[in-house]
């Protein structure tokens, strides 16, 4: 039950929302690494996604070019965070920069990604850029010998040339925009239904490239030797990117999203040991204690809360087992690029934004994982 102190302690926030809390952002260690926040508080306003004729599909190239940094950065602040997660390149192939090695969103307004980074910085939070590594629907449609179309699932055989535009893309990335580090999504495998007809040629050399054995006569590799030329695929794309990186800023943090701890072609392998920043995608812990079974040292693993149907983040914060949590979370926007204000999240009872839609459910989780973030009441 909500008191009414607390209550009226979430007005006065909402009313000066501009207040921040502490928090640690970009700046240099005495070892040179990027200082990390105690405890990340992370948010993506995710420019990925569109509801088009009743199902999800990927945004196309141009849908909210008129994004404002300012107006982003001041919502993130306004959330609580010290972590903004925004967009290098999304999945429709296009990027949030301008000038750089991958064309622009179409129509962009302001060069996105550079703003964000620099205005987040000044409020001393961290900025992540998104890669998508196995969809790219403009890499498919531009090269249809090198990717199993342009649907919403993970269409790109990880051959030489699409490592080679993807490491440069990465690079340049890096060197342009000035954000703390990039959130790698989808490092897997094309889907055994974009196969199931035939493997393209080019996946058919890759695999014989990565095992040295020729490529099945039935058509398809089955049980340890498609496993095997799975795992070997997603290490050496790994073994890439984390390359580039090292050679063009080893500062730069790589964060790991992981919708499928259990994929058996990730268990155990370089990429969960090495990364930065390993987070559980999905709303299931026993994924998340899996993954942490699989990280190195150094690594912080973080929990998604946010984003999938079946969230329900006011009962996971308000476990006490839970408030030390490294945490995370996404939401599409709306016609505005912007989620609702969060001064209304705060104004609101959380469970007065009621409906199954999945706008609803965010905007439910929003509320909550506001008020933890910005240490009121839940």
């Amino acid at each position: 039950m909500v008191t009414r102190r607390a209550f009226l302690k979430e007005l006065i926030v909402a009313a000066g929302i501009a207040e921040t809390r502490g928090r640690v952002g970009a700046l240099a260690s005495p070892t040179g690494a990027i200082a990390v926040p105690r405890q990340i508080k992370a948010f993506c306003i995710d420019f990925n996604w569109v509801h088009q004729h009743g199902k999800m599909v990927f945004a196309p190239p141009g849908h909210w070019a008129d994004a404002f940094p300012a107006k982003h950065v001041r919502w993130y602040e306004d959330l609580g965070v010290n972590v903004i997660q925004t967009f290098a390149v999304s999945c429709n192939g296009y990027a949030w920069y301008r000038h750089g090695f991958v064309p622009p969103q179409p129509g962009l307004q302001h060069d996105f990604l550079p703003g964000v980074a620099r205005l987040g910085q000044k409020k001393g939070l961290l900025v992540m850029g998104y890669f998508c590594v196995g969809a790219n629907s403009k890499w498919g449609r531009d090269h249809p010998d090198l990717s199993y179309g342009a649907p919403t699932t993970p269409h790109i055989p990880y051959t030489d040339n699409y490592l080679d535009y993807l490491c440069r893309s990465i690079e340049d990335a890096i060197r342009r925009t000035q954000m703390d580090g990039t959130m790698l999504d989808w490092v897997w495998n094309p889907s055994a239904e974009l196969r199931k007809n035939c493997w393209l040629p080019a996946e058919q050399r890759l695999f014989t490239q990565l095992t040295g054995k020729p490529f099945p006569k039935s058509g398809s590799p089955a049980g340890e030797e498609m496993l095997d030329y799975e795992r070997k695929a997603i290490n050496r794309c790994w073994a890439r990117i984390k390359e580039t990186r090292d050679r063009t800023n080893p500062r730069c943090i790589l964060w790991l999203s992981v919708s499928n701890m259990a994929d058996p072609s990730i268990h155990d392998s370089p990429m969960l040991r090495e990364i930065d920043w390993l987070m559980n995608e999905s709303p299931d812990m026993t994924l998340y204690r899996l993954g942490r079974q699989m990280t190195g040292r150094q690594t912080r693993m973080l929990q998604n809360l946010v984003g999938w149907s079946t969230d329900n983040v006011t009962k996971f914060l308000t476990d006490p087992k839970h408030h030390t949590f490294d945490l995370y979370g996404f939401a599409m926007p709306r016609a505005n690029s912007l989620p609702l204000p969060v001064k209304d999240y705060l104004s609101q009872p959380v469970d007065s934004f009621t409906g199954p839609g999945i706008f609803s459910i965010n905007d439910r989780n929003i509320a909550a994982l506001a008020r933890f973030y910005r240490e009121l009441p839940v």
